[in-house]
């Protein structure tokens, strides 16, 4: 085990591969096995950092995936080394936020910066934590050695040897296919995003390039005052390539941030024809090179199509060629404009306590499944517009109406009128499941008055 520490920056919306991800349940969180791309990168930093070294940027609505998935794990993080961002400002106040944190709790500290959402082979860590003299000099960043010429990265070109590194000469946008083709010729490296900072050197060098983002962290009360002063910006805009004080080392693992159903598609394993199937298996006649997922209980038909992506959901259905994915955010971003709430969530969301599945909805009702995990519990709260209906399918429901309690099991009901607060909850050893009806003038999310959370929420 090194010195380092770790920062996990975990606040990304997922928009690139909706319908699988919702800015409520980002891709990070995602699992296309047995671990998530978070969990995964927790195991990652547990090469070089104890747990209790770690630290995860993210905010209000993702906390509690951060505890949770964490927890899954066997682990538990301190709860102050999960920071909340009021707002997400890009990657520069995130990382400042992380290494501020890890200062005030460890002294001067060598931190390895990582993103929560990228596919990385864990032998990498050893050469991260290599590079952990360079750091004391420069900032350190990670350049993956390229594989083929992809437009969808920046690249890094580097200049003499420094170490175990170069010095950094430039870097690149995103470029066209041809001109990432020269790029490889030049040697030059795809930007992974990485990092390897020293708390001191890397409060210099935003102190010197980006005064106003140091300005805002040092004369901020807390932290909605600071991001409510603190630019909008990138950590490689910020001071990466300002800076005369940066280092790159190469990263000679796979690596791929999984910035699309692409990117998906090439990490995933094939069946014979060259398809890659998530869920339950789709028909695919004469079909060949897809990435397909299609949910349990309806059968997906696919004949004659290649390179194709189908993503088949509950509330969506997606179908483009895979070379198109990147524009999958477009369909997000028009959602949004149209103010449709499945840009943000699908037909199942998550919360601290468990999750609910809307099973059918109109303007004046919502039928969910809902589940409350063991020895976990609701909000007490009440609804001024809507009156709900729970029967138990599963496990025994303590139920709080107007102050008295009572228990309920598989087959029995109660009756909640709008006005009246109430609590649920799961007393039991098994995950608690309720069919709740919702019936009035207003069924969504909004008509919640909260008056007691053991969440902390508000």
């Amino acid at each position: 085990m090194t010195g380092i520490k770790s920062i996990i920056l975990a606040g990304g919306s997922g928009t690139r591969l909706w319908p699988l991800s919702r800015e409520m349940y980002p891709k990070q969180f995602l699992k296309f096995g047995d671990t998530s791309l978070f969990q995964e990168t927790v195991l990652r930093c547990l090469e070089i950092s104890n747990i209790s070294e770690i630290f995860v940027v993210t905010n209000e609505a993702q906390k509690f995936f951060v505890i949770g998935q964490i927890m899954e794990m066997g682990y538990t993080i301190p709860p102050e080394n999960v920071l909340i961002e009021p707002e997400g400002k890009n990657t520069l106040p995130a990382i400042f936020f992380g290494m501020r944190e890890i200062e005030k709790k460890f002294g001067r500290s060598v931190v390895g910066v990582f993103s929560s959402d990228h596919v990385l082979d864990r032998t990498a860590m050893q050469t991260i934590s290599s590079a952990e003299g360079l750091a004391s000099d420069y900032l350190v960043t990670f350049g993956v050695v390229p594989s083929f010429p992809h437009t969808g990265y920046g690249y890094i070109k580097t200049s003499e040897i420094y170490g175990p590194g170069y010095r950094v000469s430039e870097f690149r946008e995103k470029p066209d296919l041809e001109t990432a083709k020269k790029y490889i010729q030049e040697g030059c490296l795809w930007n992974s995003g990485m990092f390897l900072l020293d708390t001191q050197l890397f409060f210099e060098e935003v102190k010197k390039h980006a005064p106003s983002v140091f300005a805002c962290f040092e004369n901020g009360k807390d932290i909605n005052e600071i991001y409510a002063c603190v630019d909008n910006i990138s950590i490689d805009y910020g001071i990466m390539e300002k800076s005369d004080r940066v280092a790159v080392v190469k990263l000679e693992q796979k690596w791929s941030d999984l910035g699309n159903f692409a990117a998906i598609y090439d990490e995933l394993e094939k069946d014979p024809a060259g398809n890659v199937v998530l869920g339950c298996d789709p028909l695919l006649l004469s079909s060949d090179g897809n990435l397909v997922y299609s949910k349990c209980g309806k059968i997906v038909s696919l004949i004659d199509i290649k390179d194709m992506v189908v993503v088949d959901t509950s509330d969506a259905l997606l179908i483009c060629p895979k070379s198109s994915s990147q524009k999958v955010k477009d369909v997000v971003t028009t959602l949004k404009d149209r103010k449709d709430e499945r840009a943000e969530i699908g037909q199942t969301v998550y919360r601290p306590w468990g999750s609910y599945t809307v099973l059918e909805a109109s303007a004046g009702h919502k039928i969910k499944n809902i589940t409350v995990l063991p020895n976990h519990k609701l909000s007490l709260q009440l609804h001024y517009h809507r009156s709900e209906h729970w029967v138990v399918v599963k496990g025994m429901a303590c139920v709080e109406v107007g102050g008295q309690q009572s228990f309920l099991r598989p087959g029995e009901s109660t009756f909640i009128r709008a006005g009246e607060k109430h609590r649920l909850s799961n007393p039991g050893k098994v995950p608690l499941e309720i069919i709740e009806v919702q019936l009035g003038e207003l069924v969504d999310e909004e008509d919640i008055v909260r008056f007691d959370d053991v969440y902390g929420r508000k």
